[in-house]
């Protein structure tokens, strides 16, 4: 069983700026997880536990079918504690991804959360890179929508995209920063720059974060939320990474709220150099 070190001490949440609000419903932590590439369902639960976070996404199809490694799953999880998210994953074209995310809410009903509508939608048939189908995205976006769901898009950091599904009624964006479980960091930071400053729904970015400078980057830009996975399922010490990549997450939005200071060409000392003691 993996335990966090005595020696780390967990600062108490600050209060200040603290409530994430996607859709109908408001979050205190701005750290999403997921389900996938864990090594067993005791560390993913510890790691949940961990990480502090209140939304987890589950793949919809895998969960059906009862993929392996993830029989059990939905039941491994105590969903009276941790709001699910289900997502679309395997989902090559709109129409499949319009039926799985039908599929994901009747599942989370029958978890308990009657009154659960998120989906995460993920169209990609590219099996190389796994980067989203824009205009498959779109398209199934605007029929979720239209069904009532509170649509979570998963997008290369296209602002123009971002924008019209924001128009069409998704409560969020989610731009990728670089490719699923790459661990590449930040590769689109321009554009997700731009996103954020035109976003009004939560900018959520997911995917490519491998260390927690990189969670706390994304969030001194100014992102809402981040979905990490593969970097706190695959590390050395997931648990350990887990709590890491929570108070990067803390600490980057606090750092994003308080306002850096600017960038200069020159320095500028920290002393007064007047009324010194002269020698």
């Amino acid at each position: 069983m993996q335990t966090l070190d005595s020696s780390v001490a967990l600062p108490p949440v600050v209060s200040v700026d603290q409530t994430l609000k996607i859709g109908d419903r408001q979050f205190q932590s701005r750290l999403m997880t997921g389900t996938g590439k864990y090594p067993d369902f005791e560390t993913m639960g510890q790691c949940i536990l961990a990480s502090g976070c209140e939304i987890v996404t589950v793949a919809v199809r895998r969960v059906q079918t009862s993929a392996p490694g993830h029989q059990g799953l939905a039941e491994a999880i105590d969903w009276g504690k941790v709001w699910m998210l289900p997502n679309t994953a395997g989902c090559q074209t709109a129409e499949e991804a319009v039926r799985v995310a039908r599929l994901g809410r009747e599942m989370a009903k029958l978890l308990g959360q009657e009154d659960n509508n998120f989906v995460k939608l993920e169209v990609i048939p590219d099996a190389k890179y796994l980067l989203p189908d824009p205009i498959g995205t779109l398209s199934a976006a605007e029929q979720l929508v239209k069904e009532g769901f509170a649509v979570l898009p998963y997008i290369n950091a296209d602002p123009l995209l971002a924008q019209r599904l924001e128009e069409i009624g998704c409560v969020t964006v989610m731009p990728l920063g670089s490719p699923i479980g790459s661990g590449q960091g930040i590769k689109n930071a321009a554009n997700i720059q731009i996103i954020i400053e035109n976003a009004t729904v939560p900018v959520v970015v997911d995917a490519g974060i491998g260390t927690p400078s990189e969670a706390a980057a994304a969030m001194e830009m100014g992102a809402d939320a981040l979905l990490i996975n593969t970097a706190i399922a695959q590390a050395q010490s997931p648990v350990v990474m887990a709590a890491a990549m929570s108070l990067a997450t803390q600490a980057g939005r606090l750092a994003y709220r308080s306002g850096r200071i600017p960038v200069k060409a020159f320095a500028s000392a920290s002393s007064p150099l007047t009324d010194r003691i002269s020698t």
